[in-house]
């Protein structure tokens, strides 16, 4: 336990503005709910009544589906946890509370204080969900104001953690970016500039190694601490019932894994789904995704995943975040995985969703610099970072082109570095085109990266070489961007006996070998009258491959959200064929 913290300054101003790209819709952030809509909500809620001043909603501590208003007014507020309030506005009759986190029953964000007595409509988290697929015009409504809400907070820089550190410790920027990829608001405090956080830093005295300090939104107050203990403060991390038998235990939130989600929760079965860092994987680093179907004016990565990851949520998967998986264990049924924490969770089925490992160069030094001048994504955060400087990015895929030209509108130059010859052959014609007309992007061909020099505080410059010539040039650049592809994340499966190619993805369907497969039968308890193995399925029954880590499929997003809209059906078929008793 912390000990409790000093007193901190006084209430922040009280500003009720809104970021000027959401003003304008402030209506559906905000919607009033006539009376026969809330007539049609009273069945999925109770009546309850608060007391003038009495706290309904505290933040980082109270969790609840949705508070509908009948009488008086529930004033809400922002909450950072070091005591700053700053109000958003006040809920009347036919308003209410609630944003994304409410769909999972997560702590909120925010505080809600009654004004005058209040009477109010209270729908559980479960309620919630069941009203918002029951109720398929209100449910739209109401999903996209919690949507708005928590697009509001973040652009506010309000709500979630506080992120204490100096300027530029490498720590902060991988808290951040944990943060940032999984959608949830956070503020960053530097001691040297911020009074708040020079008190904090005297009250706790930290160390080198205490760097950053990260304030919850229940006020509790942890030193450096690793992206689980964060995502269990925020409750994106919960608590996981190892007795709990789930029908189909997804390991990998990229878009493969969250399309099985979606529709085997849409169909009634019982999900979780684990990752280790965020939900949308290396897809939600992508700037701008323009060849998905039904998005013609193009969609960001972190967008699709990010509405992906709503609609799990909405059918009632549970998703655990940062919860890697260590071991899949076959020998007995249910099937188990293994996290980190060497915790278990059992299903029925599993679906190996588990994408890839971003490639490292051979470089010696090159843990050194990650987060403080190497990086393997470029979000909005790593952006912030490159202006007024060139950067190098190296890769020649589609990803390294998305990521090129969104950096392209923030550094003064972008240096694309590839080993071949061009990029006709491992990008999209629409984005090589795009490179080419834009000024400040620069191909080198036939060449890679030979050393990074910097120091404890980062990269300072890195040296150069082109493979057909033999000249090296040393480069003044301190933001390296690498897009050089990924390995299959499969090492994990050896005692299990998932059966993989040479390169290590997944065999599945008809590469599976039947000698490999024959043996899993013998040595298990599974029905050997099987039919012949589905399309997904690996050499386990029951475990399936889909997406980027499968043998054989298709890089590229539409295909991993076929094949994980595709492996549901294949799963019914297991279920239906195990015993009664199973």
């Amino acid at each position: 336990m912390h000990p409790t913290p000093p007193p901190f300054l006084p209430e922040g101003s009280k500003d009720e503005t809104l970021p000027a790209n959401l003003e304008s819709r402030r209506y559906q952030m905000f919607p009033v709910l006539s009376e026969a809509e809330i007539n049609r909500l009273r069945r999925f809620g109770t009546v309850r009544r608060f007391g003038n001043g009495v706290r309904v909603l505290e933040a980082g501590h109270t969790t609840f589906g949705m508070i509908v208003t009948l009488a008086g007014r529930i004033a809400i507020s922002r909450y950072d946890g070091l005591g700053n309030s700053y109000p958003i506005t006040e809920h009347g009759r036919g308003e209410f509370t609630a944003e994304v986190s409410q769909l999972s029953g997560r702590p909120t964000l925010v505080n809600g204080d009654a004004v005058g007595e209040v009477e109010a409509l209270v729908i559980s988290p479960a309620n919630l969900r069941a009203l918002v697929i029951a109720e398929a015009d209100l449910g739209e409504r109401i999903v996209r104001a919690l949507i708005l809400r928590r697009v509001g907070l973040i652009e506010a820089n309000s709500g979630g953690p506080v992120l204490v550190a100096p300027d530029g410790h490498q720590r902060l920027h991988q808290l951040r970016s944990f943060l940032t990829s999984n959608g949830y608001p956070h503020v960053v405090l530097d001691p040297q500039v911020d009074e708040q956080a020079r008190t904090l830093c005297e009250y706790y005295q930290p160390g080198p190694e205490d760097w950053p300090l990260a304030v919850c939104p229940d006020g509790s107050v942890k030193k450096n601490p690793s992206n689980a203990e964060l995502g269990r403060c925020l409750g994106l991390l919960p608590e996981l019932e190892e007795a709990k038998v789930w029908d189909v235990i997804v390991v990998g939130a990229g878009p493969a894994g969250l399309a099985t989600s979606v529709y085997a929760g849409s169909e009634g079965l019982s999900v979780l789904a684990l990752d280790q860092r965020a939900y949308g994987g290396q897809a939600a680093a992508s700037a701008r995704i323009e060849n998905y179907l039904g998005f013609p004016t193009g969609i960001s990565g972190g967008a699709l995943a990010g509405r992906a990851y709503v609609q799990a949520q909405k059918f009632g998967v549970e998703v655990a975040i940062p919860a890697p998986a260590a071991r899949l264990i076959c020998d007995t049924y249910p099937l188990q995985v293994q996290l980190a924490d060497g915790k278990r969770v059992q299903g029925r089925t599993v679906v190996l969703s588990c994408g890839a490992r971003y490639r490292r160069p051979a470089l010696d030094n090159i843990a050194q610099f990650e987060g403080r001048g190497i990086y393997y994504w470029a979000s909005r955060i790593e952006a912030s970072l490159c202006r007024s400087e060139e950067v190098i990015l190296v890769g020649g895929g589609n990803s390294a082109g998305q990521a090129a030209v969104f950096l392209a509108g923030h550094a003064t130059k972008v240096h694309m570095v590839i080993r071949g010859d061009g990029l006709k052959s491992t990008m999209s014609s629409y984005l090589i085109e795009r490179i080419r007309a834009t000024p400040n992007i620069e191909l080198h061909t036939h060449t890679e990266i030979m050393r990074l020099d910097g120091d404890d505080e980062g990269l300072k410059g890195v040296r150069l070489r082109n493979n057909r010539t033999g000249d090296e040039e040393d480069c003044n650049v301190c933001r390296v961007f690498l897009f050089i592809g990924a390995d299959p994340n499969t090492d994990w499966l050896g005692d299990c006996g998932v059966e993989v190619d040479p390169q290590g993805f997944i065999r599945t369907g008809h590469d599976v070998t039947q000698a490999q497969c024959r043996a899993n039968f013998e040595a298990g308890v599974y029905p050997k009258d099987q039919p012949v193995r589905a399309a997904l399925e690996t050499s386990v029954p029951g475990v399936f491959a889909i997406g980027d880590v499968r043998a054989g499929s298709t890089k590229r997003v539409a295909a991993g959200v076929g094949e994980g809209a595709q492996v549901v059906s294949q799963i019914h078929a297991f279920l239906a064929s195990l015993p009664l008793a199973v």
